[in-house]
C-alpha cells in the first residue's frame, strides 16, 4: 500500500484491541479474555483499519497478533455476532462477510511479517487469523478448530479454503474444514500448521523475540519476499521466475544491497534502513 493513499491522521486509541509499539515491532493484542477474546463487530474493524493504517504509515517492520488469559481466540462472539446475524439482511450479512475477509486479506498484504502467538484455544475466526499471520509460534496447549460447518455454515470461511491446502495440504485442509475438529499442538506441528512450538507459557515471549529478530532485519526485503510469496501461489512458473527477476533488478538498486557490500568489505555487521 502506498503512503500516498491515504490523508486520514493515525489513530490514537484503539476501543477493540490493545495496540503498543516498541521500535518497529507492533503487538496487537485481542483483549476479552473473560470471553476468550471472542471478537465483535467493532474488533474486527479495528483489525482491519489498524493493519491499513500500518501499511500506509510505514511505522511497522514486524507485528506480533497475541490473546489475553487463558487462549489466543474463541472465534465470533456467540451474542454479539452471531445471535445478532440472524436478523440481520442478506445486503448487510455480505457487507459484513466481505469485511472480516478484508482483514485477512490485509494480514496477507501487510508489507511486514506477522506473528502470531498462540496459546489455548484458536477457533473459528481466531484459527483463520492465525492461518493468515506470516508465522505461527505456539505452545503445546494451543489447539485449532476451524468450527465454521460446526455452526451450519461453510468451512471456507474468510479465506481458510484458500490458505489452509496451501499451507498444511488439501488432504489434510479437507479432514480439518469439513469435519471441524481441533488439531492440537502435536499434530499441528507435524503437519505445518504451527511455524515454531515453544515450551508452555513462552509463545508469546517466542513470538515477540522472533518479531524483534524480523525488525532489526532488512524490511524492504522481507516485504518484498512476502509479496512474492502470496502473488506466486497461482502464477505459472515462467510468471514467477519473471516476477522474481524484476523484483530482484529492483532491489539491487536498494540501499540495503549497497549496505551488505559495505559491511561485507569493511567485516562489520550491516545496518539495515529498509531502504
Amino acid at each position: 500500500m502506498s503512503p500516498y493513499t491515504g490523508s486520514a491522521r493515525a489513530t490514537e486509541e484503539w476501543q477493540h484491541i490493545k495496540v503498543t509499539e516498541d521500535d518497529g515491532v507492533v503487538t496487537v493484542t485481542l483483549a476479552r479474555p473473560e470471553r476468550l477474546n471472542a471478537l465483535t463487530f467493532g474488533a474486527y474493524a479495528d483489525l482491519r483499519d489498524l493493519l491499513a493504517e500500518l501499511a500506509r504509515e510505514r511505522r511497522a517492520r514486524a507485528l506480533v497478533l497475541a490473546g489475553e488469559g487463558r487462549g489466543f481466540c474463541s472465534g465470533g462472539d456467540v451474542e454479539e455476532i452471531i445471535g445478532a446475524t440472524l436478523d440481520t439482511d442478506t445486503a448487510q450479512l455480505l457487507d459484513f462477510n466481505r469485511m472480516t475477509g478484508q482483514v485477512v486479506r490485509a494480514l496477507r498484504e501487510a508489507p511486514f511479517p506477522v506473528v502470531a502467538a498462540v496459546h489455548g484455544v484458536a477457533a473459528g475466526a481466531g484459527a483463520v487469523l492465525a492461518l493468515a499471520s506470516d508465522f505461527r509460534v505456539a505452545d503445546p496447549t494451543a489447539r485449532f478448530s476451524f468450527l465454521f460447518t460446526k455452526v451450519g455454515l461453510s468451512g471456507g470461511d474468510m479465506g481458510a479454503a484458500y490458505l489452509l491446502p496451501r499451507v498444511v495440504g488439501l488432504g489434510h485442509a479437507t479432514r480439518i474444514l469439513m469435519l471441524g475438529e481441533p488439531v492440537r499442538a502435536p499434530e499441528a506441528e507435524r503437519i505445518g500448521l504451527i511455524s515454531k512450538l515453544t515450551e508452555e507459557g513462552q509463545a508469546h515471549s517466542a513470538a515477540a523475540e522472533l518479531a524483534r529478530t524480523l525488525a532489526d532485519g532488512p524490511a524492504l526485503a522481507h516485504a518484498q519476499t512476502k509479496a512474492l510469496l502470496t502473488a506466486e501461489l497461482d502464477l505459472p512458473l515462467s510468471a514467477a521466475v519473471e516476477m522474481d527477476a524484476s523484483t530482484q533488478a529492483l532491489l539491487m538498486h536498494s540501499e540495503d544491497y549497497a549496505e551488505f557490500h559495505a559491511s561485507f568489505t569493511e567485516k562489520r555487521s550491516p545496518k539495515w534502513r529498509g531502504k
